[in-house]
């Protein structure tokens, strides 16, 4: 399991460079150029952030993208959960199916305690917190 995947990963780079410049407009040509993204990746990227409403788009000439809340209230865990659906530790699957021993379960029930500790260290990481010395 990768906890950042490559999606993730492209959009936390570009809410960071976009917060940096503290509401000006912001292009994906120079997204592209700055941040070394590959233009077709980062626009799927921009295109789901300003779907979920962390970004808002800007069409035309000197058209690009700004943030549509402040940099302290998008966390790192908001981003899983868009660009990866749900965060989990352990799905307790067995052969495709809910493991039937899930409820009585000693290893899952310290698994989810670990679980909760990751989700609330992953969710105190915001993008202001990532761009501030």
């Amino acid at each position: 399991m990768k906890l950042i995947t490559r999606d993730t990963d492209y959009a936390l780079r570009a809410l960071c460079y976009i917060a940096k410049k503290k509401g000006a407009i912001v292009s994906v040509s120079e997204l592209v150029l700055k941040l070394g993204i590959p233009r077709p990746f980062l626009r799927k990227s921009l295109q789901t952030l300003n779907k979920k409403k962390l970004l808002v788009s800007r069409k035309g000439l000197g058209g690009g993208f700004i943030l549509s809340r402040s940099a302290e209230s998008i966390s790192l865990l908001r981003l899983i959960e868009i660009f990866q659906g749900p965060f989990r530790l352990n799905e307790c699957n067995f052969k495709r199916q809910i493991c039937p021993r899930r409820n009585a379960c000693r290893l899952k029930k310290r698994i989810d305690r670990i679980e909760e500790f990751v989700v609330r260290a992953i969710s105190s990481i915001t993008i202001k917190g990532l761009i501030d010395p």
